[in-house]
């Protein structure tokens, strides 16, 4: 289990994340949603310990990481078992989709036994030799995707990687990511289609403001409990 026990972040005195509390069981996917700028990029940062909390405990499996941290002990990150993948991709631009999936994993032996599964896994066959100025975004991601598990991560966190792909390509990439789950691996992501959020998660965390104002399992985008949930669903895309 990947969790985080109240979380607390803040930039410049401004508090972004305010004891929050998430969690993340293998072989489920939870979708984090919420209005722009309520701290959801800034919660998959900090259980990656990319960015990590001012305060709060970063659990994954049995290793804890409690913050802040005491007499300067090094940190140790639980890469990669944890993997995350941006909204921007990050994919090197003078290699190839087949170059930049390989290149996390050195001179491991299996690379080759690994590169296949993958290409199964999310059909990159007919493009994996091009560069990533020859696809499309939703090609890109794919192969983003595809980095990451190159890595075999147990927990996956994507930051909003459906936003600049149109309905098909979101749905293709819901039927990847359900493969995944039932691979056990464990998926937090944010999501602002919330027709996507209900086909895909197992837990909704919805977050405004910092704080986790409601969570639950997907029948939360249909029967809001909180009024602001409620408000909040009626304003945004319901597509898939």
């Amino acid at each position: 289990m990947l969790t985080g026990s109240n979380i607390n972040k803040s930039y410049q005195d401004r508090s972004i994340l305010v004891d929050v509390n998430a969690s993340v069981a293998p072989g489920q996917i939870t979708a984090l949603i919420g209005p722009s700028g309520s701290g959801k990029s800034t919660l998959l940062r900090s259980l990656a310990l990319l960015d990590p909390p001012d305060k709060g405990t970063v659990t994954v499996d049995d290793i804890g990481y409690v913050f802040p941290r005491k007499n300067g002990n090094a940190l140790l990150p639980p890469w990669p078992k944890l993997t995350i993948v941006f909204q921007q991709l990050f994919l090197w631009p003078h290699l190839t989709l087949r170059q930049n999936i390989l290149l996390p994993l050195g001179n491991d032996s299996g690379r080759s036994v690994k590169l296949e599964e993958i290409i199964s896994l999310l059909d990159l066959d007919k493009f994996i030799d091009r560069y990533p100025n020859q696809v499309s975004i939703g090609q890109r991601q794919r192969a983003a995707i595809g980095r990451a598990l190159a890595l075999e991560p147990k927990y996956l966190l994507l930051d909003e990687i459906t936003s600049a792909l149109d309905v098909e390509h979101v749905s293709r990439l819901l039927n990847h990511l359900k493969s995944l789950r039932d691979q056990g691996v464990g998926i937090l992501l944010i999501a602002h289609l919330i027709g996507f959020a209900k086909r895909s998660a197992d837990q909704v965390l919805f977050l405004e403001d910092g704080r986790i104002l409601e969570a639950g399992g997907p029948e939360l985008l249909s029967s809001a409990k909180s009024e602001r949930l409620a408000e909040f669903l009626s304003l945004v895309d319901t597509a898939i």
